[in-house]
């Protein structure tokens, strides 16, 4: 523990001393340092009386650290309650041992004050920046509308469905239940794809692959019976079937992509699947079958070279 504590310590004493310096530089940036100044500030008996401080703060944490640790173990039910203590425990503690160690190392007359007050109200407003262009951001989102709560959407990377569009941030809620928080600002910053947009129904593409010696006008009539057939088919849009052929992995097969609408777009992943049973299922029992290497016998008659 002592080890752990006389190796803090020296960074705990170069953070104060770099929160000290933010704090006088702000006030004269505009003019030459005055460095007797800055010095009158500092109550150099009071800097080295902060070093227990800053070691008895360090041993609190820990302690706090340990306790939590144990209880949340033994507590399981419990641990995000403890965890939350714990958080909010060393919040705390990290402001007073900044303010008792403030007031032991600087004078704090009304020059002090002013230097204070100074870099606080900068380090405010540059601390608050992104915060308050989420805000503005925020409010263009309620008027430009890219999505709306309740859309399923696709933003970096992620894929779920908008629970939440606050003066902040929006959130997400996945197809594997996690919670995703985007700031406001990062929205206009990328592409965003919404899949209803304000709609129940969406419209759910699926590709089927079968090889080139199959008919795929039949594959194509088994896939549209099968979404046609499913019980989250959205009836009032068409099912079209687009059909092209291509190269998947080193064979030459045919895609066949289906493009029906689901009644409500939190039953895509059972729709897709739905359909995908019934259409696996009628392609085995017609005979279609998937790509596959095809080798092709050459006539003798017509390779040139024989004749």
């Amino acid at each position: 523990m002592i080890s752990r504590l006389s190796v803090r310590a020296p960074r705990l004493c170069c953070f104060f001393g770099a929160v000290l310096l933010l704090l006088t530089v702000p006030a004269y940036a505009q003019d030459a340092p005055d460095l007797g100044r800055i010095a009158e500030l500092i109550r150099w008996g009071g800097v080295f009386a902060s070093i227990p401080v800053l070691i008895g703060a360090l041993f609190l944490i820990r302690l706090i650290e340990n306790i939590g640790g144990r209880l949340g173990s033994q507590f399981s039910n419990r641990r995000p309650t403890i965890q939350k203590v714990q958080t909010t425990a060393r919040f705390f503690i990290y402001i007073a041992t900044l303010i008792v160690t403030l007031g032991l190392s600087v004078r704090l007359d009304s020059t002090a004050l002013t230097v204070i007050g100074g870099a606080l109200a900068f380090s405010i407003g540059f601390a608050l920046r992104d915060v308050v262009a989420s805000f503005i951001a925020g409010i263009t989102i309620m008027f430009d509308r890219p999505f709306q709560v309740g859309d399923r959407v696709s933003y970096g990377g992620e894929y779920g469905d908008i629970i939440k569009i606050g003066l902040r941030s929006v959130r997400m809620n996945t197809l594997d239940h996690n919670i995703i928080t985007i700031p406001n600002n990062n929205v206009f910053t990328g592409v965003t794809s919404s899949g209803n947009y304000g709609e129940l129904e969406m419209q759910v593409p699926m590709d089927f692959y079968i090889g080139v010696d199959q008919d795929p006008k039949l594959a194509a009539e088994i896939i549209r019976e099968a979404c046609l057939t499913s019980p989250y088919i959205f009836l009032d849009e068409p099912v079209p079937i687009l059909i092209k052929q291509e190269i998947l992995q080193n064979y030459v097969a045919i895609n066949l992509k289906a493009r029906p609408y689901v009644f409500d777009c939190k039953y895509e992943k059972p729709f897709e699947t739905d359909v995908h049973f019934r259409v696996l299922e009628a392609f085995r029992e017609r005979g279609i079958g998937s790509p596959a290497v095809l080798h092709r016998s050459i006539d003798p008659a017509a390779n040139p070279e024989n004749r």
